[in-house]
């Protein structure tokens, strides 16, 4: 077995898909609480959140609100890392959840516009906050529970189920609100149904106090702790007044360039993702005039095909590493970027929609697959949930939050969809790029202090096992 394999403690087997499971399952209804927000901010929120300013000026007020939750993801990062860096993943990552779970329901039960006047968008807009701030921190989170319970050889295997929360997620959001709309009407769907989305965010909680009561912190944490605890020698006390101060501040003194690539490196995932989920909604049904059932089973279609390229790109990249699944997964899908929608999507053909949108989702997740191992063995234990969420988080401001804003601007300019598809071979490069520039990961040790244990001897104190 490899060095980096025996730099880790290894959980038996079934307890590391047990660790996996629960990191899809928050990461899958933390997800699922995010996009729903989006569809009721385009069904329901105009009329009730913003009544009085027009059909165009209610809907763009209504999708500002939307936006809030992307502004908020990078604050999310920087409060949870710092947190989840200092007190541990697991405490970080129940905190999140459960502030989700209850922001979302909150959401739920709120009055709108009519009973209670200007309080009513104020208070949206601060649950909005309230659950990009949580999405911000329970990435890290979720992503660390996984990869750093993981034998090193299975890393991005286990780590990719935190990553198949998104599509996940997707699935349940859009079922959700069919279900809905088709059995009580779309009548019942505004006036009043559209909070049973919300209200299930319920199970959230209880995900919550289930992973606080049954999990443990995973091994990589529990080391970097016995080890400051047990380890005073004067250079291990110099790192342990290190170790006491802000872990944003220590990644950002002394991994600015990879938080940097880490952010350029996930924009085309990011941004492409909401093209292919969100404006394509919009372009097939406005621009092409397909049925909006049509469009919505074609995107429901091409999120199982994400799923599963997720995991088998993830677990490929346990075996030639991490970059070169990215960097040819950033290379596919700009070429795809300028064919997808000139000649396929504006042929007007369902089958031709469903062809471009599961092309796309699968040169995507061969970026996404692979990402939670890769962001988490950049950066070392103390500072690992700060440096991943940062570049996580900051990337996404600079792809989703603009993506539908920038599509829209472009095919109103050009008049052509060919712009938009530019748009995203655009940013593949970057993210190309980007990747290029990260190192090789594959093999990197993500514990530490079990290292350094091993190099003292077996007098040193704390011993973990070696496989």
């Amino acid at each position: 077995m490899s060095s980096a394999g025996a730099a880790t403690q290894e959980a038996p087997e079934r307890s590391i898909l047990k660790v996996a499971l629960t990191a899809l399952a928050g990461s899958s209804i933390e997800w699922y609480d995010f996009f729903i927000y989006g569809t009721a901010a385009a069904l329901v929120f105009p009329n009730l959140f913003f009544p009085g300013f027009g059909d165009t000026g209610s809907t763009i007020l209504s999708y500002s609100t939307f936006a809030v939750g992307f502004v908020a993801r990078p604050v999310g990062g920087l409060i949870f890392g710092h947190f989840g860096d200092k007190v541990g993943r697991k405490k970080a990552l129940v905190t999140a959840l459960i502030l989700m779970g209850v922001g979302t329901t909150a959401i739920g039960l709120m009055p709108g516009y009519a009973t209670i006047g200007i309080a009513a968008p104020i208070l949206l807009v601060t649950l909005r906050f309230l659950q990009g701030v949580c999405i911000g921190g329970q990435w890290g989170g979720a992503v660390l529970l996984a990869t750093e319970s993981a034998p090193a050889e299975k890393r991005g295997f286990y780590g990719s189920f935190a990553q198949m929360g998104v599509p996940v997620a997707v699935l349940i959001s859009n079922i959700i609100f069919l279900v809905i709309a088709a059995t009580l009407g779309d009548g019942a769907l505004v006036a009043w149904a559209w909070r049973i989305p919300f209200l299930l965010s319920v199970l959230l909680i209880a995900l919550g106090l289930y992973i606080q009561l049954k999990l443990e912190d995973t091994p990589a944490f529990r080391h970097l702790q016995e080890y400051r605890e047990q380890h005073r020698s004067e250079e291990e006390r110099r790192e342990a007044a290190e170790a006491a101060g802000s872990p944003v501040w220590e990644v950002l003194r002394t991994y600015p360039k990879e938080i940097a690539l880490a952010a350029g490196a996930f924009i085309a995932i990011n941004a492409n993702f909401y093209i292919l989920i969100t404006y394509i909604l919009d372009y097939a049904t406005a621009e092409v005039g397909l049925p909006q059932s049509t469009v919505l089973t074609a995107v429901l279609i091409s999120s199982v095909a994400g799923l599963l390229a997720i995991a088998g790109f993830a677990a490929l990249s346990d075996v030639i590493g991490r970059r070169i699944p990215y960097m040819a997964g950033a290379v596919l899908l700009g070429l795809w970027g300028l064919l997808a929608f000139w000649p396929l999507v504006d042929s007007g053909s369902p089958g031709a929609l469903v062809l471009a949108l599961v092309l796309g989702q699968i040169f995507l997740s061969m970026m996404y697959g692979p990402q939670a191992a890769f962001y988490s063995e950049i950066f070392t234990t103390k500072v690992r949930y700060s440096g991943a969420s940062m570049g996580y988080q900051i990337g996404s401001v600079f792809g989703g939050a603009l993506a539908p804003i920038v599509a829209t601007a472009l095919l109103a300019a050009t008049g052509t969809s060919f712009a938009v598809g530019a748009y995203m071979a655009v940013v593949c490069a970057i993210t190309g790029v980007c990747a290029f520039l990260l190192s090789e990961t594959y093999g990197r040790s993500m514990d530490e202090s079990e290292e350094a244990l091993r190099e003292r001897g077996p007098t040193a104190g704390v011993q973990g096992p070696t496989t």
